[in-house]
């Protein structure tokens, strides 16, 4: 496997990868700029790339990922899509992250036509492109919702992949309606990027993530997934993430083991608590914990928004009739707006 082609196909047009290198770095915008620096780091000496983690469960971190081991895991993606040479993908993450960066390397291995923009942008321009592959966060993909409604069942996109944070089942149920072929990602920045897929709409549509190739899991003693796949360091990887096993390539998530709060002796995954009600409140929302005397630990939500007596009531029926007794919020508390990261998860821990 060639890494370091002397060419690539950028925005429609052949390039040599000697006059990207050449460009200066302050004639450009913030996103150009990083896209830019991690394709100067990718052709350095060095056989690693460094990878900064998002700071979602605890502080952000810098690793090294060698070059094979990224590599392959742009091949798996190129394989399992079935991205041929020429095929235009779109570029519209920040490459200061991994998914970002990866779909750079994609298309350097691949000789796929790398279609870049500003992860900011609105998309009004897809219906103009055909594209094959591109990857984006929930919120992109909320964006895509908000075009024309005439036209926004074919965003002119073959396969979709979002990653970044969890995807909400109101979203999922939006995306049934629309022709594009959309997979949910596990990944992690230490398996560069994805390790298992789950369609989320159309045929196959599944509430399980299948794992691609030469890679498969298991569950540790507390219930973790743990990640064996060529090239990692540490044979098994552990994750922080409560799993449910079908076999040893299949498996669904169920919450983190860093969020579990324990009330009255009883353990609760506010992620699974969380899933019970995203059918039937529309506005950000997530449980946590406050200290208790008796129960150790006691449920609250958490709501993004001003503090609203007519909310709180709807909320507070909602989760009776959605929730078990002991499942029952003790308070209903309201943060303005919620802290997250670039790839818009909540930092619970920070809250």
């Amino acid at each position: 496997m060639n890494l370091f082609p002397t060419h690539i196909k950028f925005n429609g047009k052949p390039t040599p990868i000697s006059d990207l290198l050449q460009r200066q770095l302050s004639a450009l915008s913030g996103w150009e700029k990083q896209w830019l620096s991690f394709l100067q780091e990718w052709y350095n000496q060095n056989d690693y790339i460094k990878v900064n983690t998002s700071g979602s469960t605890g502080t952000p971190k810098t690793i090294k990922l060698n070059k094979d081991f990224v590599a392959a895991s742009a091949q798996r993606t190129i394989q399992y899509f079935g991205l041929k040479k020429g095929d235009c993908i779109l570029h519209c993450l920040p490459t200061k992250y991994i998914a970002g960066k990866l779909m750079v390397v994609r298309a350097l291995l691949g000789k796929l036509d790398l279609h870049l923009v500003d992860p900011a942008s609105d998309f009004r321009f897809l219906p103009q492109k055909r594209f094959k592959f591109a990857a984006m966060v929930p919120n992109q993909v909320h964006k895509l919702m908000m075009l024309d409604p005439n036209s926004y069942l074919d965003w002119n996109l073959e396969f979709l992949l979002i990653g970044g944070s969890a995807v909400q089942q109101s979203l999922i149920d939006q995306l049934q309606e629309v022709q594009t072929q959309c997979y949910s990602s596990y990944a992690m920045t230490e398996t560069a990027t994805h390790i298992a897929l789950r369609k989320l709409n159309g045929k196959n549509q599944d509430q399980f993530y299948h794992c691609l190739d030469n890679i498969k899991v298991q569950l540790s003693l507390d219930n973790c997934l743990e990640i064996f796949m060529p090239g990692l360091k540490q044979q098994p990887l552990k994750t922080n993430d409560l799993a449910e096993l079908a076999d040893e390539k299949t498996f669904r998530v169920l919450g983190r083991a860093d969020n579990v709060i324990i009330s009255g002796g009883i353990k609760f995954s506010p992620e699974q608590l969380e899933r019970k009600l995203e059918p039937f409140i529309s506005i950000a929302f997530y449980f946590s914990s406050l200290p208790h005397e008796t129960l150790g630990q006691q449920l609250i939500l958490i709501v993004e928004g001003e503090e609203d007596e007519n909310l709180i009531h709807q909320i507070r029926t909602i989760c009776s009739q959605q929730l078990s007794t002991y499942e029952q919020p003790k308070q209903i508390r309201f943060i303005k707006v919620f802290q997250r990261t670039e790839n818009g998860k909540v930092m619970r821990k920070t809250l």
